[in-house]
């Protein structure tokens, strides 16, 4: 299952499935279903509902299509608007860790962010004043699906929901004046970009098979695949729930194969073959929006 979240003028967020024919919105999926889902993601995650509208989904793709598409006025955002955890991974392919000179981490290197980053597709990411050198890093997302604590890595990917392309950004001059200027670094308003669909994982298989593409103005600029991570993907989640309690709609950040250097008037993308793609232009804050 796809699933998107959809924005429409003077109207709430609401969950669609993607259809053949379109995106779907999950409160007519409920209604065909009958039953009472709820028609936000973070809201079916935290009732326990995913699972359930993936099932119905996959069992019921003829009921599925005849279903009326939402209409051209809605419009694809961030999967998730306030999830309370991001999470996120530095330095978790060898050859991205050799680029910046750092040496190989023994254990994964974490930061979080603040759900004021978050944009979706096709949303701007503004340049701060306070840096001279931020970057834009393509990621693989994953998006916990229940709660969970101390998982062994065998159990790990049981607890996600889906996967999902990420863009995050870092100030990267302020970071490299002091490490512990990380969070700031991180931090700035509009600097983790994610979507447009949540993939659930019987859509793709082993994640190790994904390969993660950064991209500039539409070419590639770095790419890696996720088999080549120091931490896989089940790592990571038995890591951090090992560390903190894990929650339905957090966001785990796995670790960008390249950055590239973003300047005001480009397009900076993520492509995750098999997952989807997002892309954002870019402003400098200091230049009027249009």
């Amino acid at each position: 299952m796809r699933l998107a979240n959809l924005v429409h003028p003077g109207l709430p967020d609401a969950a669609a499935v993607l259809a053949p024919h379109g995106h779907v919105l999950v409160a007519e999926v409920a209604l065909a279903a009958g039953r009472d889902w709820p028609g936000r993601i973070d809201a079916l995650l935290d009732a326990g509902a995913f699972d359930a509208l993936r099932e119905w989904a996959d069992a019921n793709p003829d009921a599925l299509a005849a279903l009326p598409a939402a209409d051209a006025d809605w419009c694809i955002g961030p999967p998730l608007r306030h999830p309370r955890k991001i999470l996120g991974v530095g330095l978790n392919y060898a050859e991205h860790a050799g680029d910046l000179g750092e040496r190989r981490p023994d254990e994964p290197a974490t930061f979080m962010k603040p759900a004021t980053t978050i944009v979706g597709p096709g949303d701007e990411v503004v340049l701060p004043p306070q840096s001279q050198r931020t970057t834009g890093e393509a990621e693989l997302g994953l998006v916990i699906g229940r709660r969970c604590r101390d998982l062994g890595e065998d159990e790990a990917l049981d607890a996600v929901a889906g996967v999902v392309p990420i863009l995050d950004m870092t100030a990267e001059d302020i970071l490299q004046r002091n490490p512990r200027f990380l969070t700031r670094a991180k931090s700035f308003d509009t600097f983790f970009a994610f979507g447009p669909h949540l993939v659930t994982l019987d859509e793709i298989g082993e994640p190790a098979a994904l390969e993660v593409r950064t991209t500039l103005d539409g070419v590639v600029q770095r790419r890696n695949t996720v088999a080549h991570m120091m931490f896989s993907p089940r790592a990571l989640v038995a890591f951090f729930s090992q560390v903190m309690t894990l929650e339905p709609g957090d966001v785990i950040s796995t670790g960008t194969p390249g950055a590239v250097v973003l300047r005001h008037g480009a397009t900076v993308g993520c492509v995750i073959p098999g997952v989807g793609e997002i892309a954002c232009p870019v402003r400098d804050r200091k230049v009027a929006a249009g």
